[in-house]
């Protein structure tokens, strides 16, 4: 069925709307690489299973890190795959470092960039040391933010800098799509009084930026939300209200609520039919209700190039386990 938004908007503007020549372009290159492969299928068969991994979100898997952030929906994929990948480490209330985290990214994507991962750690550290231990919900809701919305944060971080020093900030700031190489900044928190900035005004400049930048933004609405309920705020504050918004969360729709954020029995099940698979054990024990899993021999699977490769071939993870924890070793600003 055709969606109303399909109709109204002419044909080229929609499907860059849609991403759709980037998606385009990548299933030819894949055909090309593998075409060896793929000529025992066919083509009309391969560009069926690449569109449907497109539309499920599982397309992203050990990708290079370029085409993980080439679009929105590449982008809320690879978190929706990343939080039911490793929803264990929640579930037994380990608390991991950055560095740590940023090992779990890298199991999706090899060369997923350690800068992303440590401004998401920020937001959720502030002040502390970067060594220090979050929670998984914590860790995964700032990354969500800072991930999703990297061009966003990198011309708001501009705009407060310029509010802080009394500068004009109306000429907004566009940043490059390499969200992983962005330019050097001095972080806000290193310069900024402790009380930040006057929440109305930082509004003010937000809203012209949604309203003209190309990138994804949160709905200026719940911008707005967040801001007016403060007189003044700082750039980090500013992020973890954003991450901690249910609003905004349900708005970008890669992860569920914060109270379901353990729960996903679909994943459960697939997942005990891959372990059967690869393992030769039967699982009979109710998901969640057996430490046994995680006591299974791992292995090493290669990077998958096509999608069409049957879901066997990808890398298995333990997620069986219990417990969970909200508490992370931060400071309060």
């Amino acid at each position: 069925m055709l969606s109303p938004e399909r109709l109204s908007l002419p044909g080229p503007e929609y499907l860059a709307q849609r991403h759709v020549l980037t998606y385009m372009e990548d299933a030819v290159s894949q055909l090309l690489e593998n075409r060896e492969d793929i000529s025992q299928y066919g083509i009309a068969r391969f560009f069926t299973e690449y569109f449907n991994s497109v539309r499920q979100g599982t397309h992203i898997l050990f990708r290079e890190f370029s085409f993980i952030q080439a679009t929105p929906h590449n982008r809320a994929s690879f978190l929706r795959t990343f939080w039911r990948c490793f929803r264990a480490v929640g579930r037994n209330g380990d608390l991991l470092t950055a560095k740590e985290y940023h090992c779990l990214l890298q199991l999706l994507c090899p060369d997923f960039p350690m800068e992303l991962t440590q401004k998401a750690a920020r937001i959720v550290l502030m002040d502390d040391a970067m060594d220090c231990l979050m929670s998984f919900s914590d860790f995964l809701f700032a990354f969500q933010i800072q991930f999703y919305y990297s061009e966003f944060l990198e011309s708001v971080a501009a705009i407060y800098q310029d509010l802080l020093t009394g500068k004009n900030p109306n000429t907004v700031i566009v940043p490059t799509s390499s969200s992983g190489q962005h330019r050097s900044r001095l972080a806000p928190s290193e310069c900024s009084p402790l009380d930040g900035v006057e929440a109305s005004l930082f509004y003010h400049c937000l809203e012209s930026l949604c309203d003209r930048s190309k990138y994804s933004c949160p709905p200026s609405a719940l911008v707005k939300e967040v801001l007016s309920s403060v007189q003044r705020l700082t750039f980090y504050g500013f992020l973890m209200a954003l991450a901690k918004h249910h609003g905004i969360n349900r708005a970008l729709g890669a992860l569920p609520d914060k109270g379901d954020l353990l729960l996903d029995p679909p994943m459960d099940q697939e997942l005990e039919k891959l372990v059967s698979q690869v393992s030769g054990v039967s699982i009979s024990t109710p998901a969640g209700s057996s430490g046994d899993i995680a006591n299974l021999p791992t292995r090493t699977s290669p990077r998958i190039s096509s999608p069409w490769k049957p879901l066997h071939h990808r890398q298995k993870v333990n997620t069986e386990s219990d417990g969970s924890t909200d508490e992370t070793e931060s400071s309060e600003n």
